[in-house]
């Protein structure tokens, strides 16, 4: 079970973006997560008239390595650890602070 999901809300903890808070828009791969508004970048792209893309610089959002993240408690207004519980017979996330599950209200 993953501790950081899509749709989670996150917060950067290491790196040039430390302090911003945002989505995760998805998992990249085992180690990297694509945050909105964190890691963007200037891209320079070619213009390729066969597929209608117009040549200039763009922002991309690049991935960020999970361990720069922390899962946003919003009990708390900081990032927190994520452990795991067996509740009414299913394994779910839980802040480590406070043992509320993640994900309810």
């Amino acid at each position: 079970m993953q501790r950081i999901r899509k749709g989670d809300e996150v917060i950067v903890i290491a790196g040039r973006d430390k302090g911003k808070r945002g989505i995760v828009l998805a998992r990249v791969d085992e180690r990297h997560v694509l945050v909105e508004g964190v890691n963007v970048v200037k891209k320079h792209v070619r213009p390729n008239p066969l597929k209608g893309v117009a040549g200039g610089i763009i922002d991309k959002t690049m991935p960020i390595d999970i361990s720069n993240v922390m899962l946003f408690n919003p009990a708390t207004n900081k990032g927190d650890r994520v452990g795991f519980k067996i509740v009414d017979g299913k394994k779910v996330r839980v802040f480590k602070s406070t043992g509320a599950v993640v994900g309810s209200k």
